[in-house]
């Protein structure tokens, strides 16, 4: 009976279906995590589709019906558009021409040699980074202008005058040579240094390593360096306003169309327009990328440049000529904002500061550019961590992790000037319940966040992808909610990105020009855009010195932010030495 009831049993259990794998319980620190996850998606929607979507919607209806796409059609075919399009091809081509060779000789300057002073070359490099685009602009006037103190030289080399396409393509160089630099000397840091000893090996001349080796390694990060640069020219304002003089680009049609002359759907138009540059190359970008292989493998040995006197010093002739030409750029306005009365009394006063401060009374435009980067600095990094955080380290919801993702990612190919735009139909809709924002600083703070939003995250990204996913499944086993993790855990960790990324923003809210220009009211104005108001009424000295003082205060945060960044390595950091 016994054996019987055995086999009974034993088949019945062969009957029963196999177990199902263990899944770990679900806490409702994870149901947190994906409203949280849903919260940052519902706020790029409406701070970055909503508003982009409005715009469509402008340009191919607007308030003419049917007629808005015959509108659109038309003004495509109009030359005046036509004539603006192609000036903004053809500066942004030959900008990118010039820039990335520069670049891409500075950064491996910087990379591959041994040269002296490589620290303070790479500090000039960022100069224009602290100022608004304008001040080379105005800088340039002072040089070649009117009443230039190389107008003669000028000449010489057969220009009429700074105003018009030279005077944007110099000035579009100076502003952003940086940034393409950036780019390249990321690409030109990521070299194995076995493929360099191999071709040593075989007897390689410099010359076919160069083309075999090194250009091969770096043709994305070029690639990525001159869309950068295509998309900066495309999109910029400031530059082309104040030197472009009858040189019409597309930056300038939308401000133009909207401010001048009230025409919102022709505006949109255009917007359109300069977003497609932008959308065009961020996807060639991001096709590209994804092509990319890995430079540097776990066998990988770095590469340190051997000295050799010869190139050592013609790199660093060349990048003291190009800091050189970058000093004289920014030196000139800070020159500039303090004599009397150019180009009659050079002798230096605090005239055009109180020009500026006292008389115009932009000492509160000032202060509000204050508040704009400290609002920025303090929100920006914290929905980009938390957003960031939630996206890589938490469960659930995976039908909504894609979208978030390119939401984060699609505010990298808008220009401001489109943003801002869309801003003024989206929130200014009486039947839109946000419509409270318009008109407030907080939009403006809202608008900066989003226009600047996708370097913040791709910093962070890359800084949690580097924490080992471990502590999170560890705390999942032990039943930890995943806000204790982040707190004791990856926050300390993260916490020197995000000061960097702190610093970011708030040294782009302080200089930023096109993404508020059609936002701010007289009560909110803003210290970059009067320097566009004071340019606009001849008022060049007070609109340098105000340019100087962005700059002065941009150095001075960024001070700040280096040292508070000493001291956060120095409590939060000390894992990170060796002990002995």
């Amino acid at each position: 009976m016994r054996s019987g009831v055995l086999v009974k049993a034993t088949h019945s259990k062969l009957a029963l279906p196999e177990p199902m794998p263990f899944q770990p319980r679900v806490h409702w620190s994870d149901g947190l995590a994906g409203a949280g996850l849903a919260g940052v998606l519902l706020l790029l929607l409406a701070g970055l589709a909503a508003p982009l979507l409005v715009i469509l919607s402008q340009a191919l209806g607007g308030t003419g019906g049917p007629g808005g796409l015959a509108h659109f059609t038309a003004y495509l075919a109009s030359p005046a558009l036509l004539q603006s399009l192609w000036n903004s091809l053809w500066v942004s081509l030959l900008v990118t021409l010039i820039v990335v060779p520069l670049a891409f000789t500075f950064a491996y300057a910087l990379t591959r040699s041994c040269m002296p002073f490589k620290g303070l070359f790479r500090t000039i490099t960022l100069l224009p980074l602290l100022a608004p685009s304008l001040l080379s602009a105005i800088s340039l006037i002072y040089w070649f202008g009117n009443q230039g103190v190389a107008k003669g030289f000028w000449q010489a080399l057969g220009f009429d005058g700074i105003y018009g396409a030279p005077g944007i393509v110099l000035a579009e160089c100076f502003a952003v040579f940086p940034h393409v630099l950036m780019v390249l000397v990321t690409a030109l840091s990521l070299a194995d240094a076995r493929l360099y000893e191999a071709a040593d090996a075989m007897g390689t001349s410099t010359g076919r390593k160069f083309f075999t080796i090194t250009l091969p390694g770096a043709k994305y990060g070029l690639v990525s360096a001159t869309l950068v640069s295509l998309t900066l020219v495309m999109t910029d304002f400031g530059i082309p306003k104040v030197v472009g003089g009858n040189f019409n680009v597309l930056a300038t049609d939308v401000f133009k169309l909207v401010i001048g002359q009230q025409d919102f759907q022709r505006g949109a138009v255009v917007a359109l327009l300069l977003l497609t540059p932008a959308v065009l190359t961020f996807g060639i970008d991001y096709l590209v990328q994804r092509r990319q292989t890995a430079m540097l493998t776990a066998r990988a040995v770095a590469l340190v440049p051997h000295p050799s006197r010869g190139f050592d010093m013609a790199m660093a002739l060349f990048c003291g000529v190009v800091c050189a030409l970058m000093l004289a750029m920014f030196l000139m306005a800070v020159f500039a904002s303090f004599a009397t009365l150019w180009p009659y009394n050079l002798a230096p006063s605090l005239t055009h500061y109180v020009s500026g401060l006292v008389d115009a009374e932009l000492g509160s435009a000032v202060m509000n550019s204050l508040k704009l980067a400290a609002g920025t600095a303090t929100i920006g990094p914290v929905l980009v961590f938390v957003g960031a955080y939630l996206l890589e380290k938490t469960r659930g919801l995976d039908w909504l992790r894609p979208w978030v993702r390119l939401m984060a990612m699609l505010p990298m190919a808008v220009p401001g000037l489109v943003l801002g735009l869309g801003y003024i139909f989206f929130f200014n809709a009486p039947a839109n319940p946000l419509n409270f924002l318009y008109q407030t600083g907080a939009l403006l703070v809202l608008c900066t966040v989003i226009h600047f939003y996708t370097t913040g995250h791709l910093t962070m990204v890359t800084a949690l992808k580097a924490i080992d996913a471990e502590f999170e499944a560890v705390s999942a086993s032990l039943k930890v909610p995943f806000y204790k993790t982040f707190w004791h855990v990856t926050l300390p960790i993260c916490l020197p990105t995000l000061l960097d990324v702190s610093r970011y923003f708030f040294i782009n809210a302080m200089t930023t020009i096109s993404a508020v220009v059609f936002l701010y009211t007289p009560d909110t104005r803003l210290a970059s855009v009067a320097i566009l108001n004071l340019d606009e009424a001849g008022e060049t000295g007070p609109a340098a010195a105000m340019a100087v003082l962005i700059a002065g205060v941009s150095m001075l945060v960024t001070l700040l932010y280096l040292a508070l960044g000493r001291l956060v390595e120095w409590r939060t950091q000390a894992w990170r030495t060796s002990s002995r």
